[in-house]
């Protein structure tokens, strides 16, 4: 087993020790519950295409003068605190693999300091794709609730104010996690969050989606033209549930795996499915 583990205070439960966790492992029995073997080469390979993409929507915003707003100034902060994700996995990786392999010989207290910043970085991320995937939401529903009134309401200075103090605050919610991680509450605060955005994300495209058909049901009934109607109606469903279903699919199993760890820490069935960590990690 490598030294280095993105996130290891997440990989096991710290209300057990390590006898009680072997033994209620052992106890749910079956393959099922041996967890995924995910070489270190996946991890690599995965890191460098997020980090690509992320630069080449960066690079293109940064380009773009007609780009340069704060909708996707809010898009270029998300790709932003995904590449953080994407560098932290490629350092932490490519140490695995050099010290796996006898290249790289490393103090075991300076392997400590890495993974703790590693894991910053990793929990600020996450706290700040969050934050930005909720500012997106919100600022599409200004766009279209309050279109003329949008250059007014967020102007350039609000929105530099909003990303700053999503950085911030994403930087001190993942010092304060890593620093008391054995506290439940934290992994509370961190679940609660993640339901508050997902429950905002519902609410905002939600309305904004009945908008649309209202919009397309008047336009249909001027024009009496219903097929265009069913067809546009069709697309906005489909597109609203990729983005919802995506973004739940993604996100979902590594919060269900902080819930687990909060309720069930001892049974079974949750220490089985703590051991396909590095699969939602991925």
């Amino acid at each position: 087993m490598s030294t280095l583990a993105p996130l290891r205070l997440l990989r096991k439960p710290w209300n057990t020790s390590e006898g009680n966790q072997s033994n209620t492992t052992a106890g749910a029995g079956g393959p099922w519950c041996q967890g995924l073997n995910i070489p270190n080469e996946l991890f690599l390979t995965l890191g460098l295409v997020s980090l690509v993409e992320n630069l080449l929507v960066v690079a293109a915003i940064l380009k773009n003068r007609n780009l340069h707003s704060p909708s996707y100034y809010f898009i270029c902060c998300l790709a932003i605190s995904d590449m953080l994700v994407s560098v932290s996995n490629l350092v932490e990786t490519l140490f695995m693999l050099l010290m796996e392999h006898g290249v790289l010989v490393i103090h075991a207290s300076i392997v400590r300091h890495m993974d703790n910043v590693i894991d910053m970085l990793i929990c600020s991320s996450i706290v700040s794709s969050l934050s930005f995937l909720g500012v997106i939401a919100v600022d599409r529903y200004i766009t279209i609730f309050y279109a003329l009134r949008y250059h007014n309401i967020m102007t350039l200075q609000r929105a530099v104010v909003t990303m700053a103090s999503v950085w911030l605050a994403s930087t001190v919610s993942s010092t304060i996690f890593i620093t008391y991680y054995h506290n439940n509450a934290i992994l509370l605060c961190l679940i609660g969050f993640f339901l508050f955005v997902l429950v905002l994300m519902l609410v905002l495209y939600i309305h904004m989606f009945i908008l649309s058909r209202h919009h397309l049901c008047s336009i249909s009934s001027q024009q009496k033209q219903p097929t265009i109607y069913c067809s546009s109606s069709l697309k906005g469903t489909i597109t609203l549930t990729i983005l919802l279903g995506v973004f739940f699919i993604c996100w979902g199993p590594f919060f269900f795996h902080l819930i687990l760890i909060v309720t069930c820490p001892t049974n079974p069935f949750c220490t089985c499915f703590f051991s396909y960590f590095n699969l939602f990690f991925i």
